[in-house]
């Protein structure tokens, strides 16, 4: 698999969506693994977006699941090694089980808010689990319209978290 899937700076959605395929099925057939595969890609993605999206479903997801789904992150790890993918393309892959993930990212933008209501009604900065760069970007989405918050990612490694803060007077929310 050591062809490159950037062209021109823009990932190449169908080759990669389809060595994301062949590599999630192999995968999935070597470790006999009762999953069915599927992979598709966005159409219309916006800037910094996901645009090959991959679910694995089936009588085995809970393997992948199990401890917050860390074998389902070290699959889509392995996933980006070997599509030879640089960190900055990371985000445009999205590998799912089941929904686990689309149902933790809706989690996360409802915990946002709600925080960063509690920062707005307290006028106290408030700091969140640590999480994932994925993750993290995607409260930093969720609150960038907000008014009268901003966010900030510290710490570092594992243990980085978002930190929200009351915004300074008349600033709107931004990472």
């Amino acid at each position: 698999m050591k062809q490159s899937f950037i062209v021109d700076g823009k990932l190449d959605r169908a080759a990669a969506a389809d060595a994301l395929r062949q590599f999630l099925e192999s995968i999935v057939r070597l470790s006999r693994f009762e999953l069915a595969v599927k992979v598709k890609t966005a159409s219309d993605a916006s800037e910094g977006d996901a645009e090959i999206f991959a679910d694995l479903d089936g009588r085995d997801k809970e393997i992948l699941l199990a401890r917050g789904g860390e074998v389902l992150r070290a699959l889509e790890h392995l996933a980006y090694r070997a599509l030879g993918l640089e960190p900055a393309f990371h985000e445009k892959i999205h590998i799912d089980c089941g929904g686990f993930r689309a149902l933790r990212f809706e989690e996360l933008k409802m915990t946002a808010r709600v925080a960063a209501e509690r920062v707005q009604a307290s006028g106290q900065e408030f700091r969140l689990n640590p999480m994932s760069s994925r993750e993290r970007r995607i409260v930093h989405l969720a609150l960038k319209e907000m008014t009268g918050v901003r966010t900030e990612s510290a710490g570092t490694g594992e243990e980085r978290q978002v930190v929200i803060h009351p915004a300074k007077s008349g600033a709107q929310g931004k990472k």
